[in-house]
């Protein structure tokens, strides 16, 4: 069973960055922290130290680790992305292959043109920038990505280090879209108007018919995790 009463209590007063070799960490009252396998937590940038000793010096008597994002991904940019790159780049190309801003709604035209307004820019600089040039389809309708295009995004994502590769593929889940993620990971987008561009028809139903309490609720978590992720990308910047 898991909850705020099972959660480990504070155990510490401070939270900081430390230098570590040509790295950074975070030191708890001085102490540096390792990850769960256990390996020692080094940062590439003071910037990302700051943001997650920021994250645990926001947490009050317990410690919810749920809700530390910045933490947890570098958890799993430490712990295993090295052995798993190729692996992730295939799930970003698979991500290209039915990409949300590809998916342009049927009708009707007001919300076509809402979308197309939002997402056509996007796709076109990921064709100049990365040559991941995708192909529109109406609806859910499926339809074949350019080889060239899929081989385009698992170079992009095996490019990176495993620290920008591990937010890469995190955006592309959050968002539903590859595209909309390698923008936020190339600092072409901010990760917060990326996430509200990637529920345009959502958005635009709920302005229509209203949205319950359960959605609502799990679009405002997503949105925290929007944020979590664009103090990642802004942290990994410096």
């Amino acid at each position: 069973m898991t909850g705020p009463e099972t959660n480990p209590k504070r155990f510490y007063k401070t939270a900081a960055p430390e230098r570590l070799g040509e790295g950074w960490t975070i030191a708890l009252d001085g102490r540096t922290i390792k990850t769960p396998a256990r390996a020692g937590l080094v940062l590439p940038t003071l910037g990302l130290a700051e943001a997650l000793a920021a994250e645990w010096n926001a947490q009050v008597e317990r410690i919810d680790l749920t809700a530390m994002y910045l933490t947890r991904l570098a958890n799993v940019a430490i712990d295993r992305v090295a052995e798993a790159r190729d692996a992730l780049a295939e799930e970003v190309a698979r991500y290209c292959e039915t990409d949300l801003i590809c998916h342009i709604a049927e009708e009707p035209e007001e919300l076509i043109a809402l979308e197309e307004g939002h997402w056509a820019p996007v796709r076109e600089w990921a064709g100049d920038r990365l040559g991941v040039n995708l192909v529109t389809t109406e609806g859910v309708r499926a339809t074949p990505q350019p080889d060239a295009s899929l081989d385009a995004a698992r170079d992009y994502a095996l490019s990176l280090d495993d620290f920008r590769l591990t937010g890469l593929v995190y955006a592309c889940a959050l968002y539903g879209s590859a595209l909309l993620a390698m923008a936020v990971c190339e600092g072409a987008l901010p990760a917060d108007e990326a996430f509200e561009m990637s529920r345009l028809d959502e958005s635009w139903q709920i302005a229509r018919w209203g949205e319950d309490e359960e959605s609502a609720a799990a679009t405002a978590a997503k949105r925290v995790e929007a944020g979590a992720l664009g103090r990642w990308f802004a942290g990994l910047a410096g």
